[in-house]
């Protein structure tokens, strides 16, 4: 295993386990959304321009490819998102993004942080409600399938129950 994936609901505790399956050693690559949208104009892009965004979010999604060299790499999202990101946006999926979702393979495991309401918060970034969170989980686990592959759900416990759960299928 060199690359796996966390996907999911916005708001179900991604970068939660990340932090924690990282203090095993694991090496994670965190959601390059957020810093997108926490940058200059980010918020903007994001309301105006989502097909922008969506490409800013792949050229990033790209750049952090190759991390880790041989080492296994933990993501907090991948290539599929976009897509799941895109069709509720309602656009087109370009070229470049589905052949990234065809050709840049993760060999890990990609597991699912379903929607979970107890846990759920807005933020500056997170401005999705809860049920435009739950209809963005099935969008991007359905893009995940898409690209063959079949995402592990995660069990709606504390996050070193969950990181016990990710480091047992690493």
């Amino acid at each position: 295993m060199r690359r796996a994936v966390v996907t999911g609901a916005p708001g179900s505790g991604k970068s939660t386990l990340l932090a924690q399956v990282a203090q095993h050693g694991i090496a994670t690559v965190p959601e390059v959304a957020r810093d997108i949208l926490q940058s200059s104009g980010g918020m903007e892009m994001r309301a105006e321009r989502p097909l922008d965004f969506a490409l800013a979010m792949f050229d990033a999604q790209r750049a952090c490819w190759d991390r880790g060299g041989q080492m296994p790499v933990l993501f907090d999202r991948g290539f599929a998102d976009i897509v799941g990101f895109l069709r509720i946006e309602g656009l087109v999926i370009p070229r470049e993004i589905d052949a990234a979702c065809r050709e840049c393979r993760y060999e890990g495991p990609v597991f699912h942080a379903p929607p979970w309401r107890e846990i759920f918060r807005q933020d500056e970034q997170r401005i999705q409600t809860w049920d435009e969170a739950v209809e963005s989980d099935a969008a991007v686990v359905q893009a995940w399938r898409d690209y063959g592959y079949s995402p592990i759900t995660l069990p709606l416990a504390d996050p070193v129950t969950r990181a016990q759960f990710v480091l047992e299928r690493l």
